[in-house]
């Protein structure tokens, strides 16, 4: 195993993964000996895309029926673990420091959206606003595309599902708020960790566990119905934490908590293995051999119905420690399901939504 000082700070990815719709690969070795240096740790790039479709029906057995938005593909949180890294190999980037690094813009999201609702056979289903990447994630600060989305579901009155682990989302609780009082948002925020020294090399740019626990104080006391996340639970790192992150989301205010078990599909698996190996080079075997238990005896698993929660003694030991949590800290709360039938196909006021 590689010693923590080879540890690049400020990324969750170690390295530049090898992508399988890529003959060619950037490597930090040359064939004759000479270093080669690779820009590996450099600033962030942004590359802006007019997007043409901008809504993805989804329809998993695990998820059920709705759509998935994403007003960004990559995400500079640099979260290790994330699921979404694979879907950046269809940008011709890879999974690695380019997921986090190479962050593209759907400048036109929000207009693409209305075009969307404007068409007669639109079917509501509720929308996950980031199913992929973060829409809340550094450079929204700048970019405003979430606001604008947001803007267009208030004018449609369109159900709109909220996932994200940045405080910036509190900007946006004037419209989230309105959203919510009509039974037309909800939002969850992910929390990994009870402590800022795990999150910080799981997520490296994502916000401090203290200000998540006061975007959840927040939104609560705006009346939005918030869920938490306490995702993903990795076993030998942070499943001894899910009493404790259950304790501190309750008096948050959060309504409502799920849980999920990592799973490392494609090349997922290579980055994680190698992020570990640094990040915690002591308990790295014991760690994938237990991830390994949860899903068959594989890090990767697609199977509907047990990938998201495993199975096995390591994940009935999570399951039980989960629920017992839950009947402890979060007993009676109701999370309320979204209204689809309040929809309004309107051409009113859409003239001022991107300002």
């Amino acid at each position: 195993m590689e010693n923590q000082s080879d540890f690049i700070k400020g990324r969750g990815a170690q390295i530049q993964s090898k992508s399988r719709f890529q003959a060619q690969e950037t490597v930090q070795d040359h064939i004759e000996g000479i270093d080669e240096q690779t820009d590996i740790n450099g600033p962030t790039e942004y590359l802006f895309e007019y997007a043409k479709q901008i809504v993805n029906k989804i329809d998993s057995p695990d998820l059920g029926p709705t759509y998935s938005m994403n007003p960004y593909q990559g995400c500079e949180h640099g979260c290790i673990y994330c699921y979404a890294r694979n879907s950046h190999e269809y940008w011709g980037f890879n999974a690695g420091i380019d997921f986090e690094k190479k962050i593209i813009v759907k400048r036109n999201a929000a207009a693409v959206l209305t075009s969307t609702f404007q068409k007669p056979n639109w079917e509501v289903n509720p929308i996950m606003l980031s199913g992929n990447t973060d829409c809340y994630q550094p450079i929204e600060r700048k970019m405003g595309i979430t606001r604008q989305i947001l803007k267009v579901m208030q004018t449609f009155k369109h159900p709109v599902s909220i996932i994200t682990k940045n405080h910036l989302i509190t900007r946006d609780v004037d419209i989230i708020s309105d959203l919510a009082q009509q039974n037309l948002a909800h939002v969850s925020i992910s929390i990994t960790s009870a402590r800022d020294e795990i999150r910080q090399k799981l997520e490296p740019r994502a916000s401090a566990i203290s200000q998540r626990l006061k975007t959840v104080e927040a939104l609560s006391k705006a009346g939005i119905p918030v869920n938490v996340m306490i995702a993903p639970i990795i076993p030998g790192i942070n499943h001894h934490e899910i009493p404790q992150i259950m304790k501190q989301i309750a008096e948050a205010g959060a309504q409502s908590a799920a849980y999920t078990i990592v799973r490392l599909n494609g090349a997922i698996g290579q980055v994680f293995e190698d992020w570990i190996g640094k990040a915690y080079p002591d308990r790295a075997e014991k760690v994938l051999n237990q991830i390994k238990e949860c899903h068959g005896g594989t890090l990767n698993d697609s199977r509907y119905g047990t990938r998201m929660k495993g199975e096995g003694a390591i994940a009935a030991i999570i399951k039980d420690l989960f629920l017992i949590s839950y009947k402890k800290y979060l007993p009676e709360r109701n999370f309320p399901r979204l209204r689809c039938d309040l929809f309004v196909r309107s051409n009113k006021g859409q003239l001022g939504l991107f300002n």
